[in-house]
Parts: C-alpha cells; sequence; structure tokens
C-alpha cells in the first residue's frame, strides 16, 4: 500500500527538491545507533501531494520505499555534524538520517525543509479555517483516479523481453550474468558501508583535530604571555636581590641608631617574601609548558591517524569506481546478448512465416 502511494505520487507530482544521501533508521531497539536503510546513496525528494494537501519527503530504492514521511508544522530538521542532519517522524515512529556529499547539499536540504514546514503551517491553518465554515460531519471523499490506481499495481518491466523470447536465451549464458551482477553488487555494498564508516570516523577526527588545533593556538598564545611575565619576574627578582645585597651590605656597616638598624631588617623580610612569591610563580609557568608539549604529540598522533584514514578512503573509492565500471561492461554484454537474441526471434519469425505460406501451398495442391 505504501510503495503504491508511492509510485502513483511520482506519477502524479513532480518534485519541489531533490538531493542525493545516504538514509539511515535509528535503531528501533537501542534508539542510539544508526541503521543504513541503504547500501548506497538514493535520491531524496520533497513533494507535494495535492490530494491530501500534505507535503512528503520520499525516496524509493528499487521496488522499497526507504523514507515516506509527512512533514508537519512541529518537524524540526536538525544538523548534527558538517555533512549529516536528522528528523523525527512521530507518525511513523523513527528517526530519519541523511548524510551528504557536502556541507552545501545539507544547507540546501534544510533551508528547503523550513520552507516546507512553513507552507505545511499555512496549508493547516487554511484548512482549519474551511473546516470552520463547513458543515460538521462533511466527509471528503478520495479522489477516483486515485483510489483506481490503488488497486493497479505498477507495470513490470521484463528484462528479457516476452515469454517466448526466453526460450532461445542460453542457460549458461544467464547464470554467469546472474553471478557477476551479484558479485559486483555485494562488492559496491561492503564499500558503501565501509565508506560510510570510515567517512564518520574521519568527520570525528577532523572535529578533534579542530579542537586540538584552536588548543594549541591558545597554549601558544598563552605561552607567550608567559615568558613575557617570566622575563618580567626574574628581571624584578634580579633587581630585588641588588637591593637586597645592597641593604645587608648597609646593615654590615656601623649603625648610626637603632631606627636605622631596624628599617633595613624589616625591608629584608619583605624582599625575600617577595622573592619566594616569584619563584612559585616561575615554578607554575614551567608546569605549564610541560603540558603544552603533551599537546602537541597528541595532536601529531591524531593527524597521522587522519592521513591513514584518508588513503583508506582513498583506496575504498577505487574499489567503488572498479566495480562500477565492471558493472558497466556486464550490462552492455548484456544489452548485446539480448540484441542477438532478438535479431534470431526475427530471423525465425521470418522463416515461420515462410514455412507456414508453403504449407498453405502444399495443402492446395494435395486438394486439387
Amino acid at each position: 500500500g505504501i510503495l503504491c502511494n508511492v509510485n502513483i505520487l511520482h506519477h502524479r507530482e513532480q518534485p519541489l527538491f531533490s538531493a542525493k544521501a545516504h538514509v539511515f533508521q535509528i535503531d528501533p531497539v537501542t534508539k542510539r545507533n544508526w541503521i543504513p536503510a541503504s547500501k548506497h546513496a538514493v535520491t531524496v525528494s520533497f513533494f507535494y501531494d495535492a490530494s491530501r494537501s500534505v507535503y512528503r519527503i520520499i525516496s524509493v530504492g528499487g521496488t522499497k520505499a526507504i523514507i515516506n514521511s509527512t512533514i508537519t508544522p512541529n518537524m524540526t530538521f536538525t544538523k548534527t555534524s558538517q555533512k549529516f542532519g536528522q528528523w523525527a517522524d512521530s507518525r511513523a515512529n523513527t528517526v530519519y538520517g541523511l548524510g551528504f556529499a557536502t556541507e552545501q547539499q545539507l544547507q540546501q536540504f534544510s533551508e528547503q525543509f523550513k520552507e516546507v514546514k512553513e507552507a505545511a503551517r499555512l496549508v493547516r491553518e487554511k484548512s482549519q479555517e474551511k473546516f470552520e465554515l463547513m458543515n460538521a460531519g462533511l466527509n471528503i471523499a478520495a479522489p477516483q483516479g486515485l483510489s483506481d490506481d490503488r488497486h493497479s499495481p505498477p507495470p513490470l518491466l521484463c528484462v528479457n523481453g516476452p515469454g517466448e523470447d526466453k526460450l532461445f536465451r542460453s542457460k549458461s549464458a544467464d547464470i554467469e550474468l546472474t553471478s557477476t551482477k551479484e558479485h559486483v553488487k555485494k562488492m559496491l555494498s561492503e564499500g558503501s558501508v565501509c565508506e560510510v564508516n570510515m567517512e564518520a570516523e574521519l568527520y570525528t577526527l577532523q572535529e578533534s583535530n579542530a579542537k586540538l588545533v584552536s588548543a594549541l593556538h591558545e597554549a601558544n598564545c598563552s605561552i607567550e604571555q608567559w615568558k613575557k611575565q617570566l622575563a618580567e619576574y626574574q628581571e624584578e627578582t634580579d633587581r630585588l636581590r641588588e637591593q637586597v645585597a645592597e641593604l645587608e651590605a648597609q646593615s654590615g656597616g656601623p649603625a648610626s641608631s637603632e631606627k636605622r638598624n631596624e628599617e633595613p631588617s624589616s625591608s629584608v623580610e619583605e624582599m625575600e617574601a617577595l622573592i619566594k612569591a616569584k619563584d612559585e610563580e616561575i615554578n607554575t609557568l614551567q608546569c605549564k609548558k610541560s603540558d603544552f608539549g603533551e599537546l602537541e604529540k597528541e595532536r601529531e598522533e591524531v593527524h597521522k591517524r587522519m592521513q591513514e584514514l584518508e588513503e583508506k578512503n582513498a583506496e575504498l573509492e577505487q574499489q567503488v569506481q572498479k566495480a562500477e565500471q565492471t558493472l558497466a561492461s556486464t550490462r552492455d554484454a548484456r544489452q548485446l546478448a539480448e540484441n542477438e537474441v532478438r535479431k534470431v526471434i526475427e530471423v525465425l519469425d521470418l522463416k515461420i512465416f515462410d514455412l507456414n505460406d508453403l504449407r498453405q501451398s502444399l495443402a492446395k495442391l494435395v486438394d486439387k
């Protein structure tokens, strides 16, 4: 029923906006982990269903409707990372997630979601106003064309032609093409899943690296300030020590009075206390300098890990490209084989027609 409605909507309406994305759904058990709903990037489109006056987000993968979400004014599309966004659908009792190839595509989808949500709000307000003006108990019947379409499934395309044509195909060729196609599909699915996992880990490492870079930048600025303060403290410490030495030299000579002897002793005690405070500040700055070295090592490790992930991602992309080329060549070979079979069928039809004419001529001769 859902797939039939989606197919009808595809035929009746043009999409308002479309984008390619990897589709995920929240795990219904844990409500934390994401489950891939598509093996590769699929088309996600916004549609307006005029018969029901609702906006929908629809995505179809093969013969399965991956997303069929009716947009309501209460929905919110949240960007959780640079290339990933999600929204909750209470009617479907799930949360959908979309992973885009670029930040620009995510931004465009988010803006379109806001526009469609605002349009859905306006449609709801208009329908409420109409409902208040109409009599109670008015039943709105579904359009006849739409109800008829629900009972008629979409036409199925026969890849090998009519049923009689299949008699002329080679069974070994069918088995070989089927096995090759399944192998290519398996490689594509495994490569796509690994690529999505690598991209997610790469995004996490990039965010961590950005945080570390900003922390290192702040640490560098702080170290420069600490160095300046340390130089100032050292200069002040040297100056205070010189003053202490002068005072000690003065206190060592013959004292003229008790008042003169008390003043240098108090000044020496103040100077010593100040020197101790400056020494403690110097030790604190040296400890912070050692913490900066640890941050630098951690940043280098993250950078190496990012390089390894980028290399693995490049290898996976090459494998996917090779698999796509193999699939394309297989399709071409299959198309050529089908063309040859059609030609043979046409020749056989002509021969059968000629034989039928000959049989009729011979029958007429026998009757005479």
